[in-house]
């Protein structure tokens, strides 16, 4: 079985995704999972929530103690948690009828994938959502980064 997801595949995640929960979110501003709230708050169309509960606030929005405690329909869950949390956290975002388990930069479960897939989820490990979002809506050079060109060109949303 592939794990590798493609880069159509994550297009079209991305682009049908109509809200991103963040877990393991982080108020320190060194942190990734900082980096990428703050672009998901400033850059997509995204309803955005956090989960850690060790923090009530970040960046002026609420954030839940658990997955089970985000109001609403889970759609694309971003997780931010070393790689012994995510068993568990996978049964979270099953039990919670997320769409979506987005693993970042790093986290890579084959067990916690074959899990995920088995209840009907997509799964996506090892990729950053900042990254290919602002890779599928034209801000980023292919080797992603930001390339600073200014251009005429209407931007798509991914």
């Amino acid at each position: 079985m592939s794990y590798d997801v493609g880069a159509v595949e994550r297009r079209r995640l991305l682009g049908r995704t109509k809200s991103v929960t963040v877990v393991g979110a982080s108020a320190n501003p060194a942190r990734p999972s900082y980096f990428v709230a703050t672009y998901l708050l400033s850059s997509t169309r995204y309803e955005v929530n956090f989960v850690n509960p060790r923090l009530d606030t970040l960046l002026g929005r609420p954030v839940y103690p658990s997955l089970a405690d985000v109001p609403g329909e889970l759609d694309l869950v971003s997780v931010f948690r070393k790689h012994d949390d995510l068993p568990g956290v996978a049964e979270e975002v099953i039990e919670a009828g997320a769409r979506t388990l987005w693993l970042q930069l790093g986290l890579w479960h084959e067990p916690v994938a074959d899990r995920v897939r088995e209840a009907g989820l997509d799964v996506v490990m090892n990729r950053c959502v900042k990254i290919e979002h602002a890779r599928f809506a034209g801000g980023l050079h292919l080797a992603g980064f930001n390339t600073g060109v200014i251009s005429s060109r209407r931007q798509t949303a991914p």
